[in-house]
């Protein structure tokens, strides 16, 4: 079984690494480590040290003074005790799941590790939500075409903007636009948006235990949960589901192996008290992190782990975590994902907690991936052999685009 995808070879003292990002003079050859020199320790002798004359002399040999320790705290100078001897220390390992975690294979490993149904495309009673002319926005097409001008001609100073740039601007954007659908849904003024919140979930698949931990994207919570997607007989039909392997790939490759961890940890990342309880749409930025960027597959796996995770959080809130059981009412989570002009649509339905098998209730997720908003966004017109190819200015528009992104915002208030 494959458990990692890094390989590191050794021939001798020197070690052959990939390295894509620098050139192969740099990168050729890793000196050796520097070796210790041993220290001899002869019965019956005394080294002449040169502590008596505080000061060094050449000749004279290095006195070996005991360890010092403070007799007090000091936070600059702390030393971590050995993992083995920290009091969180198991010897069961936990896989943990975090932002920037690149998954191998992608949504095919993120619905393994979930025990969940893919289903491709979105629910067909979402898109009917902005179908409705009581659901859309006066002059729709107009309005979103100046928000994506806006954010890729208007908002910078640059010729060419970054695309963690405009791609912040236009989700902006658009959800300004939805918000003005306020007054005629009133259900709109019961959310709230959250940034920077800490999300932690655990479960258990087969014998090992997964946490997801970390920081996500923009949520947008409710005071008033989700409905359900799918009905109760949908939910019994997913028990003949078979969850596709991957072989001798192993489940957990590319997930952080740690030793120190709480074995029970469920925290959607807010107080009990918080009267926004419910997590309605998470939002996430391709490029929100300059360090981490992420393939579009991982990307997409990421939005299902962060979505199973805030469900399964609230399902431990509400339920319990033990016993693990189907649950009477599923939890329904939704996310959206976009790099400033490719968009992926998301919705994830937690049927049940018992994760630990391949049998049973399956949860349910439907994903519509690769979906674009606009062809081009072009500051100077793209000429080639003397023939405008592309002209300057927004082309291609495409507003079925922006319809599944309204339905998934107007879910829950209509």
């Amino acid at each position: 079984v494959v458990s990692s995808s890094v390989f590191t070879v050794t021939a001798g003292c020197l070690q052959a690494r990939r390295h894509f990002g620098v050139s192969r003079s740099l990168t050729g050859k890793v000196l050796p480590p520097r070796k210790p020199r041993e220290t001899v320790a002869i019965p019956g002798l005394e080294m002449v040290t040169y502590g008596e004359i505080m000061h060094y002399a050449p000749g004279l040999a290095k006195p070996a003074n005991p360890h010092w320790e403070r007799d007090y705290k000091d936070p600059r100078h702390y030393r971590s005790p050995p993992t083995q001897e920290m009091p969180l220390y198991k010897e069961k390992p936990c896989y943990v799941y975090n932002q920037r975690t690149n998954a191998l294979e992608g949504v095919r490993q993120a619905v393994w590790l979930t025990k969940t149904k893919l289903i491709s495309g979105l629910p067909p009673q979402l898109l009917s939500l902005a179908e409705r002319p009581t659901n859309q926005i006066p002059d729709q097409d107009e309005q979103v075409q100046n928000a994506i001008k806006h954010a890729r001609f208007w908002d910078t100073t640059e010729d060419r903007p970054g695309k963690q740039k405009y791609g912040n601007t236009l989700l902006f954007n658009l959800l300004h636009l939805c918000a003005t659908l306020q007054p005629s849904h009133p259900a709109i003024g019961r959310r709230i948006f959250a940034e920077k919140y800490s999300l932690a979930a655990t479960w258990r698949r087969g014998e090992d235990l997964f946490q997801v931990r970390g920081q996500n994207g923009l949520l947008h919570n409710c005071m008033d949960p989700l409905p359900e997607v799918s009905g109760k007989q949908e939910v019994a039909d997913t028990a003949d589901h078979v969850l596709e392997t991957f072989y001798p790939v192993s489940p957990n490759i590319d997930l952080q192996k740690v030793h120190v961890y709480k074995e029970k940890v469920n925290c959607s990342g807010f107080r009990g008290d918080y009267p926004y309880p419910h997590a309605h749409t998470l939002y996430f930025l391709e490029d929100a992190d300059a360090r981490c960027k992420l393939r579009p597959e991982q990307f997409r796996a990421k939005m299902v782990m962060f979505s199973f995770a805030n469900a399964l959080a609230r399902a431990h809130k509400l339920y319990g975590t033990q016993p693990q059981r189907v649950l009477d009412r599923p939890i329904t989570v939704q996310a959206v994902g976009t790099n400033g002009r490719i968009f992926q649509f998301l919705v994830f339905q937690l049927n049940t907690t018992d994760l630990s098998g391949d049998d049973g209730i399956k949860n349910q997720v439907w994903l519509d991936d690769d979906v674009e908003l606009y062809d081009f966004a072009k500051v100077r017109p793209l000429i080639k052999k003397k023939q405008v190819k592309v002209p300057a200015g927004l082309a291609g528009y495409k507003p079925e685009t922006f319809s599944k992104f309204l339905a998934l915002y107007l879910h829950g208030a209509v």
